[in-house]
């Protein structure tokens, strides 16, 4: 059975702690911890913190928090430290900025490690040009047989005939893929990402999933057609808001 680990990290330069803001009274974090045991209680869920003020709140409202250190390089590297303590087989990381997301997505992550794969993910199609044009939302391509070709905060792929302009009948008769923020790992490949060293196209993109693929891992890409809401900036709360009153 895998478990749930949240990375779950204060610093955040679009939006400084917003893991701690607090929406309709209830900080981000507490909306995604709840959120993840009413729709997949059957998973053992535990967050990786690197502060004082996120452990407080979690372990206060009752969820398992791990202390780990505040100078990773990245969310997966936080990971790999909190299943070291933990020693899950597999684990399925849940964004802590991710307060909508779906029992049916964290399921067709463990599914998809399901055939072997060190690393599984979900996408969705983009259905607004403004989104797809929009540096916060991550672009993702894959190949014919679902694994990713590449990440990017650029819009990829560049419609060459359209001088790289797209409209929503574009989108909709030529399916491109947002990254969702979800992912499972084989707990073999988390040890080993601990000891792989950042690479230049994560660090130009700041997308630590390159990582892995610089070092020759292949990422399975599933396709779902349930988005999420992300909180990446201060004008995505009054989004999340809105859906809290459809959700």
């Amino acid at each position: 059975m895998p478990s749930i680990i949240v990375p779950a990290r204060l610093a955040s330069t679009r939006f400084p702690s917003k893991l701690l803001h607090e929406v309709r009274g209830k900080p981000v974090i507490l909306w995604t911890a709840e959120r993840i045991l009413n729709v997949a209680p059957e998973f053992p869920l535990y967050f990786a913190v690197d502060d004082d003020a996120l452990e407080r709140c979690l372990s206060e409202a009752g969820f398992a928090a791990i202390r780990t250190c505040a100078e990773q390089p990245s969310g997966t590297d936080r990971l790999a430290e909190a299943n070291a303590a933990i020693g899950a087989p597999a684990v399925i990381n849940v964004q802590g900025d991710e307060p909508l997301v779906t029992g049916e997505q964290i399921r067709a992550l463990a599914a998809g490690l399901e055939g072997g794969a060190a690393i599984a993910t979900l996408a969705v199609p983009f259905e607004r040009p403004e989104d797809f044009t929009n540096p916060n939302q991550v672009k993702v391509v894959r190949d014919r047989s679902g694994a990713a070709l590449y990440f990017s905060r650029s819009p990829i792929p560049f419609v060459r005939e359209s001088a790289g302009v797209v409209d929503k009948a574009w989108l909709q008769a030529n399916p491109v893929y947002r990254h969702l923020g979800l992912y499972a790992y084989r707990a073999d490949f988390l040890k080993a990402f601990a000891t792989l060293a950042p690479g230049f196209l994560e660090q130009t993109e700041k997308l630590e999933q390159l990582r892995a693929m610089e070092h020759g891992y292949k990422i399975h890409l599933g396709i779902t057609d349930q988005s999420t809401v992300g909180i990446d900036a201060p004008e995505d709360v009054p989004q999340f808001e809105a859906a809290l009153e459809t959700s």
